[in-house]
C-alpha cells in the first residue's frame, strides 16, 4: 500500500492509526401510528424521515474500481434500495414492519439488522423523524470499532 493510500501515518519514532467514516443519507415518507403512546403519536400520522448509514475503516482499498474507498456509496445504495422501496417510502410502517410501534429506535434497529453482515465496517444506523428529533442503532457496544471491523471482514 503506497503512502497516500495507507491509513497509517508514519511520523518520527510514532505510527498513527487513520479511521475513515463515511455516512450515506438516504429518505422516505412514511406514516404510522405508536398505539400505546401516551400523546398524540397514538394518532396515525406522517413524517419526511431522514436515515443515514454509517461505515467506518481502517484501510483504503488499492487496488480494482474501488480503489481509494472504504465502502462504495453507491454499494450502499443498492442494498438500500429494496429496504426503502418495499417496506418504507409511502408505506404505512405498523403494516410494514415486523413491530407493533414502529418508532424511531424500533425503526433504526431495523434497518441496521437488515444491513448487518451484507456492508463491512458497517457501525450504525441513524434515523431522523423529524428536524429536530432522530436515533442512532449501534450494536456491538462492548466490543472495539477494530474488533468489530475484524469480524466483518470473516
Amino acid at each position: 500500500m503506497s503512502e497516500e493510500t495507507s491509513s497509517k501515518t508514519r511520523m518520527p519514532g510514532k505510527i498513527l492509526n487513520m479511521k475513515y467514516t463515511l455516512r450515506k443519507k438516504f429518505k422516505f415518507e412514511a406514516a404510522h401510528k405508536l398505539p400505546n403512546h401516551d400523546g398524540k403519536c397514538r394518532q396515525l400520522h406522517g413524517h419526511s424521515w431522514v436515515g443515514w448509514v454509517e461505515v467506518c475503516g481502517w484501510e483504503l482499498k488499492d487496488e480494482g474500481p474501488k480503489q481509494g474507498m472504504i465502502c462504495d456509496y453507491g454499494d450502499i445504495k443498492k442494498l438500500l434500495k429494496p429496504i426503502v422501496e418495499d417496506y418504507l417510502d409511502h408505506h404505512y410502517l405498523n403494516d410494514t414492519l415486523p413491530m407493533n410501534s414502529p418508532t424511531s429506535e424500533e425503526v433504526a434497529r431495523w434497518v441496521f439488522r437488515q444491513l448487518r453482515g451484507k456492508i463491512v465496517g458497517l457501525v450504525a444506523v441513524e434515523i431522523e423523524e423529524t428536524c429536530t428529533s432522530s436515533c442512532r442503532y449501534e450494536e456491538k457496544a462492548g466490543k472495539t470499532l477494530m474488533e468489530v471491523f475484524e469480524e466483518d471482514k470473516k
